[in-house]
């Protein structure tokens, strides 16, 4: 039996290279003199309160796998901290699964300290790099020929109208000159609006298009493309300092918190309501959605006497919720002109929005908050995983990101019809491109027969297929993924042109093999009659017509 003293000890034992272990273990030394960095377990005189393990290559991930199982098991309850060379081979989520409390690739020294430190305090560690910053590719490859094609024709366009302004100028005496000029100004805009209509992402339909370069909001997400493909940040980071549910918490929110502070991209391939936003107000609402739902999360672990009325309470606190969010995007003193006077624009928001509204693809708060309340374990892709898991902390983020981008599309919908009945409102919130009345009914139209399309068509199929959409907050991006999981009990609660929708799909499964098949056989019967009948036919007409000329030539 381990005793408390010696878990609480300074040594660690270091499984390394002998060079790299020598060095390393010194390094630790002077870095950490309280701490006693051993290479050998012969060394020790207690149990190590840490273990650590450098490895140069991971060409066998099942055996390293095998190894850190029963290094865990030996040196229990001592944790395990692996770490990684600069290049691997593998995924994240293939290196998650060695399931070890530490797992750090090409740590700088202050990171390694640090890392023991929390380890040695009973937390969990992930620190791995982006695996598409060690790529070294062109510019082509890496960032695609559509957006290549886009970045050199916007640098040629732009390249060219810094000519024709600086010209128009020093022409102003002439007349003649200056009209052609304005003319092939035109021409050139008109090719830019094409180029970028052709290869342009979805924020051109958004944005304002100007012929200022650089301050044009396309050349912000070009740069950042590039950027993204030539950075080498690192790619998934986590750290725990105990194993709790509220301390998993924290690493999601913390997570969630840089992934919007400096702004998103919305990358999903289609338009949302958040995007009719200017860009402070877009992070205002995400933030303040985050903001909130860290006060409601905490309100609900600190309500210990029903462990099963936390749902109960989530339901209730939910207007409240989106009533602070939408207070945060307004501010609760911001005053606008309304029919000849000043009204605070707070008080009209939350008197004209609903609050209430639903969208049936939320997730179930259940799946979100029993790991973090409850400490329930989760079940991913087959395995019961506890909630400090790497593994599971990354599913629950997209639970929650999920969570936050369907509730800030419900507050903007909002916002946009008040912003309809209020145009002084408009300014104040919208994104420029919209304050004319033309462009923001046009949004709302375009996000409304959006909304019907997929709750009438493409939601069915969904539960049809077991499939499941979720919106990640990841990085500065906005993207979406399908997962699958059983939606059979959704299926059956579906409305009656939804159940058509379903069985038409039912049925083309059915019909398809039979329809296969008799495409199959008739072409094999045209083959047929191609080749035998009218093919034969065709050779005894030209062998005839041979023939007969062949008795003519010779006549003559």
């Amino acid at each position: 039996m381990i005793t408390l003293a010696e878990r609480a000890s300074n040594q660690i034992l270091l499984f390394a290279p002998d060079l790299l272990g020598e060095a390393l273990a010194l390094q630790l030394n002077s870095a950490e003199p309280e701490l006693d960095v051993l290479l050998n377990k012969d060394q020790l005189t207690r149990h190590p309160s840490l273990v650590i393990w450098s490895i140069e290559s991971l060409e066998m991930p099942s055996s390293i796998q095998l190894e850190l199982k029963r290094l865990q098991e030996h040196w229990h309850p001592s944790p395990v901290l692996l770490l990684l060379p600069t290049t691997v081979n593998l995924t994240t989520e293939e290196l998650l699964q060695f399931g070890c409390p530490g797992l750090l690739q090409d740590p700088d020294l202050k990171t390694l300290v640090d890392a023991i430190k929390t380890l040695r305090g009973g937390g969990r560690v992930v620190r791995l790099k982006d695996k598409s910053s060690e790529k070294v590719t062109t510019t082509q490859s890496t960032i695609g020929l559509g957006q290549w094609l886009l970045i050199s024709g916007l640098q040629q366009i732009h390249g060219d109208l810094k000519i024709i302004n600086l010209t128009l100028k020093n022409t102003r005496d002439n007349l003649f000159l200056e009209l052609v000029l304005k003319g092939r100004k035109r021409e050139i805009l008109t090719a830019k609006k094409l180029l970028l209509w052709l290869w342009g992402p979805l924020q051109v339909a958004i944005n304002p298009i100007n012929e200022n370069g650089p301050t044009d909001p396309l050349w912000s997400d070009i740069n950042r493309i590039k950027n993204e493909n030539q950075s080498n940040e690192v790619g998934t980071e986590i750290s725990l300092t105990e194993c709790s549910g509220m301390s998993v918490w924290i690493a999601i929110n913390k997570r969630l918190q840089s992934s919007v502070q400096n702004g998103f991209i919305n990358s999903t391939g289609h338009l949302l309501a958040i995007d009719g936003l200017n860009n402070p107000r877009q992070q205002d609402l995400l933030n303040g959605l985050i903001e909130q739902l860290d006060e409601v999360i905490n309100r609900l672990s600190k309500n210990k006497s029903d462990h099963y009325s936390y749902l109960d309470d989530w339901e209730e606190l939910q207007p409240q919720l989106r009533q602070q969010a939408l207070r945060s995007v307004a501010g609760s003193y911001v005053r606008l002109p309304r029919t000849g006077k000043l009204t605070p624009v707070i008080d009209e928001l939350l008197e004209f929005a609903d609050l209430l509204s639903k969208d049936d693809d939320l997730p179930d708060p259940e799946r979100m908050l029993q790991p973090l309340l409850l400490n329930k374990p989760i079940q991913i892709n087959g395995q019961l995983l506890p909630p400090d898991d790497p593994r599971s902390i990354l599913h629950l983020e997209t639970l929650f990101s999920n969570w936050i981008i369907r509730t800030a599309e419900l507050l903007s919908a909002e916002l946009l019809g008040a912003c309809g009945e209020w145009s002084e409102l408009r300014q104040y919130l919208l994104n420029p491109h919209f304050i004319s009345t033309r462009e923001l009914e046009r949004l709302r139209n375009q996000l409304n027969s959006k909304n019907r399309w997929l709750n009438l068509v493409e939601r069915p199929i969904q539960l049809y297929e077991s499939k499941r959409l979720l919106y990640q907050l990841k990085q500065g991006s906005i993207s979406t993924i399908l997962v699958t999981e059983p939606r059979d009990e959704e299926l059956r609660k579906l409305g009656w042109w939804q159940q058509q929708v379903a069985l038409l799909v039912e049925a083309r499964d059915a019909l398809a093999p039979q329809v296969q098949a008799l495409v199959r056989k008739f072409g094999d019967l045209m083959v047929i009659v191609l080749t035998q009948v009218i093919g034969r036919g065709i050779g005894l007409v030209g062998r005839g017509i041979a023939q007969g000329m062949g008795r003519s030539l010779g006549r003559g």
